[in-house]
């Protein structure tokens, strides 16, 4: 991951309202908070989508496309290979969703991309183990 676009992206995030904790934070973690900020502003907007908050959702569901903006900026589409290819079109198609959600007033299109950013989410949430199983596996066989 490209540190300066990390970097970016964790400005972008704190210029919009996060809590501190993002100082300290290891890049794994300042991603998670992205998805996670980006979740809590899709619900937030359905949430003034359906009473009618015109301005409110608007302003949601803007934040929510900034921060997908932000997570696909801090992609290393050079070293990242097929997968951070495959997030760039992702967060693409999140932000033009959102797009077409706030214009067309639709809260199943937040819906959808509320789906995909937790699926994406749960596989990040996912590494660590993953990272910690192959290390418990390499220490295993390292002392056979």
């Amino acid at each position: 991951m490209n540190r300066a676009k990390l970097h970016s992206a964790v400005k972008h995030y704190n210029s919009i309202g996060v809590s501190s904790g993002v100082e300290s934070a290891d890049p794994h973690r300042l991603i998670q908070m992205l998805m996670h900020g980006a979740l809590e502003k899709i619900a937030t907007a359905k949430g003034h989508m359906e009473r009618g908050e015109v301005a409110q959702k608007g302003g949601h569901i803007s934040w929510a496309i900034s921060i997908i903006d932000g997570l696909r900026a801090s992609l290393d589409l050079e070293s990242g290979g097929e997968i951070a290819q495959n997030l760039d079109d992702l967060y693409d198609y999140m932000t033009r969703r959102l797009a077409r959600a706030n214009v067309e007033n639709d809260p199943v299109l937040l819906d959808e991309v509320s789906s995909l950013m937790k699926s994406v989410k749960s596989a990040w949430d996912e590494l660590p183990l993953i990272q910690e199983g192959t290390s418990a596996t390499g220490l295993d066989a390292m002392r056979s």
